[in-house]
């Protein structure tokens, strides 16, 4: 779940599939912004990352719209600025991988994977290697969830599989050096491309849970029942949507979030005159924002600064995703009661192995890790 296995080409080629996505203000080192990116569900001790593959990060300057109560949350700069990692030769045969960071500017930062001090150079710090998967939720519980129609969380619950493993990709940038400014709003969108001489987007990611939760299920749309949508959604911009299935994932959206609101027996969330629900194009603004100028936190950032524009006030947080949060409460009271009533707890609070303070952050990989499932 959270963004692993997020449609049959992710089930098809997991080597390109991004489970999660995190950025962060650096615990560390102040100024500096961390972005993670991590791939191959239940990925192997010795895993390797593609050498066919581009691991993006883009990064655009968002401010609050100011809208109507349901309306695109951010304005996005046209301003943007990527950050490419690549790989050389995956096979066992060849070595030692290497990893090489590119930044805006043309530089190169080069690595090698698996090595927890990373390379430096121009302002950035990059890490890639296979590390424990820094997953919180239940995973069953939320699928039985859809399944029944009623909130299937228990406390305590369980991470599914938990132990397992996911490559890792950490890139560390110094904010006023690389993003020109040491404060304000940014988006985040991760994607994974082919490459080459063209470079076609197999996935994008930036909110937790949006294509696994929100547009997976099918049976509660009444337009497109019989359509699997993600694999569509993976290829578009995460900062621009194209026109040709906005229509879709709107249906699609507008009825899997009445589905979610209605879980608790109220209505916290009424869809306007139109049929929309009022939180379809905050989802649509699918990216991770995160205020670079304001401290790291590592509980209640999650959405915050969504929260705050939907409520036409100023945001206290950082905002972002940080590797301990636990993220899916906050996602699931948002969807259910609009914070209107208790916190809706999956019964999973924490990581096993908790990501610490200092770079590369997150835990060392499962040398044993569970096998997973069969179907998976």
């Amino acid at each position: 779940m959270s963004d692993h296995i997020s449609g049959p080409r992710a089930l098809a080629e997991p080597i390109a599939d991004i489970t999660d996505v995190f950025a962060f203000p650096s615990p560390e080192t102040p100024g500096n912004l961390v972005l993670v990116l991590n791939t191959l569900p239940f990925a192997p001790p010795d895993g390797r990352f593609s050498d066919g593959l581009i691991y993006r990060f883009r990064l655009r300057p968002l401010t609050p719209a100011g809208g109507p109560r349901g309306s695109a949350p951010f304005d996005v700069g046209t301003e943007e600025l990527v950050f490419d990692c690549v790989f050389s030769d995956q096979s066992p045969e060849a070595g030692r991988q290497s990893g090489f960071c590119h930044t805006p500017a043309g530089d190169e930062v080069t690595f090698e994977v698996g090595d927890p001090e990373g390379g430096k150079g121009a302002g950035v710090r990059a890490f890639a290697g296979c590390r424990w998967d820094p997953f919180i939720l239940d995973a069953p519980a939320a699928l039985k969830t859809i399944a029944t129609g009623k909130l299937a969380f228990t406390d305590p619950s369980a991470i599914f599989l938990d132990g397992k493993n996911v490559l890792s990709i950490v890139v560390e940038l110094d904010c006023a050096q690389l993003l020109g400014r040491p404060d304000g709003l940014v988006g985040l969108v991760a994607e994974t491309l082919t490459r080459g001489r063209l470079n076609i987007r197999i996935e994008r990611t930036g909110r937790p849970e949006v294509k696994n939760l929100l547009l997976g299920p099918k049976q509660f749309d009444p337009v497109n029942r019989d359509l699997e949508i993600r694999d569509l959604y993976n290829m578009e911009d995460g900062f621009h949507l194209a026109d040709g299935y906005l229509g879709a994932y709107r249906a699609r959206l507008n009825a899997n979030l009445a589905f979610w609101d209605g879980l608790d027996g109220t209505v916290d969330w009424p869809a306007d005159e139109h049929g929309d629900h009022p939180l379809t194009n905050l989802v649509l603004a699918d990216q991770l924002a995160i205020d670079i100028g304001k401290p790291y936190q590592e509980h209640g950032s999650f959405l915050e600064i969504e929260q705050a524009v939907l409520a036409g006030q100023e945001h206290r947080t950082c905002g972002g995703r940080a590797l301990n949060d636990d993220a899916m409460d906050t996602f699931f009271t948002l969807l259910i009661n609009a914070g209107n009533g208790e916190v809706i707890r999956d019964g999973v609070d924490r990581c096993s192995r908790p990501a610490s303070s200092v770079f590369p952050y997150l835990s060392p990989a499962n040398p044993s890790p569970p096998q997973p499932p069969e179907h998976v």
